[in-house]
């Protein structure tokens, strides 16, 4: 992959971490502009992400964002690079990057986007359209919740499927706002408790 990549494309804290609990989203990997720029969520899905988390309730400069493969799998279609799907050996291969990020980031809410981020972090059984929205007990944070990745929802066939899809991702997000929140909550009552010194 990283023959056909431009670059290797690492997450990042996209504002300044605040005050309250830690969320890193983790997609598959990055697109076609990402690898260009060699930042993540910067294309078409990451204009929606932005767009879903606004109307759930997120702040996007709160959150760290990275993908779970590093490099943009492709294949050619005249000037066009189109998305390749990453096989097993290759989320295996850069999966070390993704568990140490998880280590030094220590998110308290870890949203996977798509199956490929959902399988490498809750098992190859895991499926995310029985189980998107849902808090998951795992050892990588003290919540994981799972949904789709968006570029699912803009390959979806017409505008009317493209907007069911749409508002069941934001409506998942909502329920991370939720976590979010309850996970500020106790932090907040933990503070009122610490002894002075």
């Amino acid at each position: 992959m990283w023959k056909t990549g431009t670059q290797t494309v690492f997450g990042e804290p996209v504002g300044r971490p605040g005050p309250g609990p830690r969320v890193m989203l983790v997609g598959e990997q990055p697109g076609d502009q990402e690898d260009r720029e060699g930042r993540p969520f910067v294309g078409p899905s990451g204009r929606l992400l932005d767009e879903a988390l606004e109307e759930a309730g997120i702040d996007r400069s709160q959150v760290y964002v990275t993908n779970t493969v590093k490099h943009f799998k492709w294949t050619g279609d005249g000037k066009r690079r189109i998305h390749a799907k990453p096989n097993t050996t290759e989320v295996r291969a850069c999966l070390p990057w993704l568990e140490a990020e998880i280590q030094v980031f220590r998110p308290d809410i870890l949203v996977c986007l798509g199956a490929t981020a959902a399988q490498a972090l809750l098992g190859k059984d895991f499926r995310v359209t029985q189980q998107r929205g849902q808090p998951i007990p795992s050892a990588w944070a003290p919540v994981v919740v799972a949904t789709v990745h968006p570029s699912s929802i803009l390959r979806a066939p017409d505008p009317e499927a493209r907007e069911r899809q749409r508002e069941a991702f934001v409506e998942d997000l909502r329920a991370v706002a939720r976590l979010i929140r309850a996970a500020s909550s106790d932090r907040a009552g933990e503070d009122a408790h610490a002894p002075m010194g």
